[in-house]
């Protein structure tokens, strides 16, 4: 048993905030039917390489962005642009509680899926809408795109070395604006659907990635509407915290450079750190014994530390450290990551039986539930693996008719 048994969801959703938004309610437990053009499908299957190989080693059409986003669903292809496309969907939507789309502002009412033309066909229907500035507003019609919001958002202005030592507007290296929008978006059909399990009434849950990017900005928000001052890059030093960033250590054995992440969150991991340091003048100094202090008076104090940490070995800190319990990381690349026998434990990497592959492995869901664990059964659908499949279990058509919707190029 799994936590959404019972809630079939259809998926009007391409690329990345609106599937990874599907994707969590799949692993749940929802029935999602992904719905994709025919012939092409949803953009990312060609976002490549890398593709998934086949057991000759040779290139699939399944790219690896794809696979990432779209596990635990089916696929059933649609043109929604002809009238029997769009009918088809209407069809689906009273067998179905939640429909998702990301398209443009307007689009949908053009094919007769928006949510004022849907809710008439289905009261108790949750309709997510996901677009780059949302329903209303002056900017609501543009096309919104992660890294344009990642700017736009402010993201960018607070990501990157600081200006002073020649940095500059970064993004961050996933797109971390999309991936929210859907963590959010999840959250409010899941609000939505308990809504409408009690009253018997659905509505719009209007999802908007400037929003959320404004929404995350999270303290540094606050920290502006707080002072009016507005913040700038930090590099990897923290706004409001001191020690915590990354440090260069001592060389590693090959002569390369080689650094750790300090992340001293109070006062007391930071008398701890300087006891592991040597230094616990550093601790009982008026200047630094308070982390308000510290942020003060972080020009000198950082100096300071960055030369103790480059008397020792990445690995002696972090042995010392974690032994007295102050916070402290790695660096990993994504090897170093996937080989981590934490990951492992935590069984982070799934394996899925793929039509083209026989053992694909893929990143899990790191939602642990102790009474309904998420899926594992449906590997991500080739373009179009379960239309006739879905049409006849949800719809009960006939091969006839799905005969006649494929002459037609409907499906």
């Amino acid at each position: 048993m799994n936590s959404l048994d019972g809630i079939r969801i259809l998926d009007l959703s391409r690329v990345l905030a609106g599937p990874w938004c599907t994707q969590t309610l799949a692993d749940l437990g929802a029935d999602v039917i992904k719905i994709e053009r025919p012939g092409t499908g949803d953009d990312t299957r060609t976002w490549g390489p890398p593709f998934l190989q086949d057991s000759a080693g040779a290139d699939t059409a399944e790219a690896a962005y794809y696979l990432g986003t779209n596990r635990n669903k089916r696929s059933l292809t649609c043109d929604i642009a002809k009238p029997e496309g769009a009918a088809l969907i209407r069809e689906l939507v009273a067998h179905c509680d939640v429909f998702v789309e990301n398209f443009k502002v307007g689009d949908m009412a053009r094919y007769g899926l928006d949510y004022a033309s849907l809710k008439v066909l289905s009261p108790k229907l949750v309709y997510c809408s996901v677009t780059g500035f949302g329903q209303t507003g002056p900017y609501a019609e543009r096309a919104g795109y992660d890294y344009a919001i990642q700017g736009m958002g402010g993201l960018m202005s607070v990501t990157g070395e600081r200006d002073d030592i020649g940095g500059g507007p970064q993004k961050v290296g996933v797109a971390v604006a999309d991936l929210m929008t859907g963590m959010y978006a999840t959250v409010g059909i899941l609000a939505a659907l308990r809504h409408a399990e009690k009253t018997g009434e659905g509505q719009q849950v209007d999802m908007a990635l400037l929003d959320t990017q404004v929404a995350m900005l999270a303290n540094l928000g606050a920290n502006y509407l707080v002072s009016g001052k507005v913040p700038g890059r930090a590099g990897n030093a923290h706004q409001n915290i001191v020690p915590y960033q990354v440090f260069e250590v001592a060389p590693a054995a090959d002569g390369n450079k080689d650094h750790l992440i300090l992340a001293v969150g109070n006062d007391s991991q930071y008398a701890k750190f300087c006891a592991v340091a040597g230094h616990p003048e550093l601790a009982s100094d008026a200047q630094y014994a308070r982390n308000r202090d510290r942020v003060r008076n972080r020009a000198v104090l950082v100096p300071l530390l960055a030369a103790i940490m480059l008397t020792r070995t990445k690995a002696d800190w972090l042995a010392a450290l974690e032994a007295a319990k102050v916070p402290c990381g790695a660096i990993n690349h994504l090897g170093e990551v996937f080989a981590d026998p934490q990951i492992a434990a935590r069984q982070m990497v799934t394996h899925w039986e793929h039509p083209v592959k026989s053992d694909l492995r893929l990143v899990s869901s790191p939602i642990k539930l102790s009474a309904t664990p998420v899926r594992t059964d449906l590997a991500p659908p080739l373009l179009g693996q379960h239309t006739q499949e879905v049409l006849r279990e949800v719809l009960n058509y006939s091969d006839a008719q799905l005969s006649d919707l494929k002459h037609k190029e409907v499906i």
